[in-house]
Formats: structure tokens, sequence, C-alpha cells
């Protein structure tokens, strides 16, 4: 057995990934180190007692070269004698229709490919348990790298986990994606698979700048290892490892407030009318259909998706007892339960009310409508009262720093500005969706549409109102009210789906541009890979 094979098996029974009788399937997309992840548990199957599959997802990216990536995988599964499954994603269309980058689009598809074989296997035939993936611990380092630049918190440092459950679509859980290889340097495994007269092949896209991991894996992690210290990329694993500990810890810790020290009670004014078979009811005060009609419209609000509409209290002197990692992790949970983005300068503020001594009385407000108010014995987060206010508010407004990005609750997406070079080949120089940077204020400003508002794509004969744009691209009502733009000065300079205004397209090569994009709120937290 090669010795790489004996260090990923001691790696694999360390962190109790595979057990005995598993149904792995190995997703290997035909690069090398899915390639060599096959390999290797080609050798340990005996060992571990597997029954090994291989899985492939054409994301149809590339054409005739992702056919051949498909046709390749499947003669190494037919070489090898393994079952083979695959499907197809038209990724590109995905991401348009979808208005998300093709990263995101492409993660989304591979892990509906996963989610389907672990939970909708033939009857006739034992379900996959367990889908092995090839993350390396250069995949594992770009991932830190990449979050600790974005802004994060010691669960994004956790980065790339071990092993990961996956929830079929009613919610259950259906099993893991294990991440066997993720202690082993990439050119490790290349030299392996040479060892072994095994070939690979390469995917275009790998060197294509327009992918922000391509630019850390090609530029920034080698200038690192270059100029500052060549273990960089082993010691961005051990905090990701590190951190993966110690968020565990503080799971199991937060699950353990819930009830004891953080309560969950719904608003009084959110309480449904009693069951109409209820017998024994006395009518006191005159029925008027104004005030049915009223609490239809209530109901339905309440029906919306949308945060939680339950309001928690905390423990107040429990709570300012306990250390400032703790009381961190009391607001932040609070927020995560709700789904209400806390952000830290929302988490700090509240733990400043908590405090203040002549605070009682005392609110703060928060994303999308809630309320955090300090009392005498208890810190309360309110929801909003949905008789009165939108489940989520409809006006909204934050500042864009050039390079920056703005994190809209409301729409639960994050705007991003880059700056790029003008003259450097790669999709985010594209001058449709590039804008140059002496026509712009140095501080944008993110908003939702307005009423009236209009914009002047390139292309098109005069300014359009956003609203017949959006009409035009089959926005949903409900995505509509919240689409945002961006605003410099008193211009709206940039639509999410939309080139941007020709005038303001980039004139010479060799200077700034920015590209801006929008991003969902919770890829910020997501797994990148």
């Amino acid at each position: 057995m090669h010795a790489i094979s004996q260090k990923i098996g001691d790696y694999i029974r360390r962190d109790e990934l595979i057990n005995p009788g598993d149904r792995i399937g190995v997703a290997v997309s035909g690069g090398i180190d899915s390639v060599a992840l096959l390999r290797i548990l080609l050798e340990l199957r005996s060992e571990l007692g597997v029954v090994l599959f291989v899985v492939h997802l054409n994301h149809m990216m590339r054409g005739a070269e992702s056919n051949s990536d498909e046709e390749f995988v499947a003669q190494l599964a037919r070489k090898h004698k393994l079952e083979f499954h695959s499907a197809t994603a038209d990724v590109t269309k995905y991401a348009a229709e979808h208005h998300v980058s093709l990263e995101t689009a492409a993660r989304r598809a591979r892990y509906d490919f996963f989610t389907e074989l672990l939970a909708d296997s033939p009857e006739d035939s034992n379900p996959l348990s367990k889908i092995a993936t090839g993350h390396t611990l250069d995949d594992q380092a770009e991932t830190v790298l990449m979050r600790v630049i974005r802004g994060t918190g010691m669960r994004g440092l956790s980065a790339i986990r071990p092993h990961l459950e996956v929830e079929d679509f009613d919610g259950e859980i259906a099993g893991e994606i294990v991440r066997p290889l993720l202690g082993v340097r990439r050119h490790e495994l290349e030299q392996y698979l040479r060892e072994m007269g095994q070939t690979w092949r390469e995917d275009s896209t790998n060197r294509d700048s327009k992918f922000t991991r391509n630019r850390v894996r090609h530029t920034l992690l080698p200038l690192l290892e270059r100029e500052f210290n060549p273990a960089v990329a082993e010691n961005l694993a051990e905090l990701a490892e590190i951190s993966y500990g110690e968020e565990d810890f503080w799971e199991n810790e937060v699950a353990g407030w819930m009830g004891t020290r953080i309560h969950w009670t719904e608003p009084d004014w959110a309480a449904r009318s009693a069951p109409k078979d209820k017998k024994g009811l006395v009518q006191l005060k005159p029925f008027h259909p104004e005030q049915q009609k009223n609490r239809e419209e209530l109901d339905q609000r309440l029906e919306e998706a949308g945060p939680l509409v339950m309001n928690a209290s905390v423990d107040l002197m429990w709570f300012l007892a306990e250390p400032l990692a703790v009381q961190r992790r009391v607001v932040k949970a609070v927020g995560e339960y709700a789904t209400v983005p806390f952000e830290f300068k929302h988490v700090e503020r509240v733990i400043a009310l908590a405090r203040n001594e002549n605070g009682v009385g005392k609110k703060l407000a928060l994303p999308l409508g809630w309320v955090a108010l300090r009392e005498a014995e208890g810190l309360l987060f309110l929801t909003p009262d949905l008789r009165t206010t939108e489940r989520l508010p409809l006006d909204y407004e934050y500042k864009l720093s050039l390079p920056g990005r703005a994190i809209v609750t409301e729409a639960r997406v994050v705007i991003e500005a880059l700056v790029v070079a003008l003259g450097v080949q790669s999709r985010d120089n594209d001058p449709e969706h590039t804008l140059d940077a002496k026509q712009l204020s140095r501080e944008l400003v993110v908003r939702n549409w307005r009423p009236g508002d209009r914009f002047w794509p390139a292309h098109t004969k005069s300014p359009k109102k956003i609203k017949e744009l959006l009409q035009a691209l089959h926005i949903p009502q409900t995505e509509r009210r919240r689409w945002p733009v961006v605003v410099s000065g008193t211009e709206i300079v940039w639509v999410p789906g939309f080139p941007v205004a020709a005038k303001l397209h980039p004139n010479n090569s060799g200077e700034e541009g920015y590209v801006i994009r929008q991003l969902p709120l919770d890829e910020a937290t997501e797994v990148e890979d």
C-alpha cells in the first residue's frame, strides 16, 4: 500500500469519517484531487470494509470539454468495475435565472445532486450512505483566507469540515459528505498519481481569474508562502481544525441555553383565534366583519416567509455574570435562531445596552424591525408587530465604500464592490459590467429602488423605469419590492441583472475600474468548494 494511502487511512479512522458497511459515492470530477481520492479509496476498500460507487455531475460550463470529463470519469468507473451515477446541470443558466455567481450556482447544483443520491436511491437497492469529496489541505487554506478577507467569526474559520450531515428534501438526515483528503497537499496527490501512472483531466477554468478562489490559489497563497511563511497553508489548515473544535463546543453550549437561559414566547398580538369548533364560548362584544378581515390579513402575514415571529428573553443576571465570549454567543444565537442577521456591531450594541445600569426601559433598533429592550431582570428581543409593519421592511439604505461590501439584511444579499485593473482579460473586466472609477463617488449608497427611479442600461435608447426593467426580467413581486440598486451621488449606476450605463464604462486600459456584484447573504457562511 502506498504511504499516502496509509496516511489517509489513519486520518479516516481518527475522525471516524468512514465505517465498515458504508456505501460511499466518490465524487469524481476528473481532476487531480478527485481521481487521487478514488484510487486511494480503492486501495483502502478492503481494509475499511466499504462499497464504492463513482458519482459525477456535468456542470455544462465548458461545452465539449465538460462532456469529455464525464466520459473520462465513466471510463475510470468501468475500468475498476464500479457503479457509475451521473447527472447534468446547466449551471450558467441557473446563475443567470437566480442572479447568483457561477461559484454559488455550481455549488448548489452539486449538493442537490448529492442529496438526490443519498435520499432517492431506487427501492430495490441500498441507498448510498456517504459522499466522499476530494477537498485537500490547499482547499482548506484557501477557504480560510477567503473568509478572513471577507470578514468572519469562529464558525467561518472552521471552513471546510471533515464531515457534513445532509438533509433530504423533507428535512430528515439522509447521509453525510466526508472529506478524507483534508490532511494532504495537492502536490502530494499529483506525485501519487504520477507514480501510479494514472492520468487526470485539467479544468481550463481553474486558471480563470474571474473566480475569487483562483486568484487566492494562484496569486495570494503563493505570495504568502514565498514572502512570509512557507508553511502558511499548513498553519491555516491547523487554524481551521482548531476553530472546528471550538465551534463544536460552542454549538453544544448554545443548544443547552435554549429553553433554560433563552426563552421564546409568542407575542400577544400574534395569538391565533380560538378554534371555530370550540364549544361553550360566550360572545361578549358585537362581531364586526372588519375584525375578521384584519385577522385574516394578519394570519396571512404570519404565514409569509421571513424571520421567526417570536419574542426572546434572556436572564439578565446570568447574562451579565458570564464572560464576554458567552455574551456574544448568546446574542448571536438569538439572531441565528430567529433568522435575523446580527452583525458584529449589532452584537456589541446589545451587550452595551445590557451592561448599562441606568438603561432600564431603553430600546435598541436591530435589523428587520427587531428591537432589544433592557428590563430590570431581563434582556428582551422583540419581533416587529405585523399588524402595523411589514414582515420585511421595504425601505433600506447602506453605505458602500470603494472597494468594500454592504450587507443588505432586508434583501438577504451582500453587495460587493471589487477593484479591477483594466486591460486584464477576465470576465470581471467586461466593459458591460465595469464602472469607471473616475466617475464614481468614493462612497456609494445601496438602497432599494423606489417608485419613479430610472436606470439607463447599455444598449438601450433611453432611461427606463426600474419597475419596467424588473417586470421584463420576470422578477417575482416578493423579490421585486426589495430589489437593490447602487447610487453614486444622485444617479443610479448599477442594478442587478443589467449592464451598467454606457457612459460609465472605462475608456482607457491600465487604470482602475470597479465591478459590483451581488451574493446571497448566506454565502458568506457557506462552505465554498
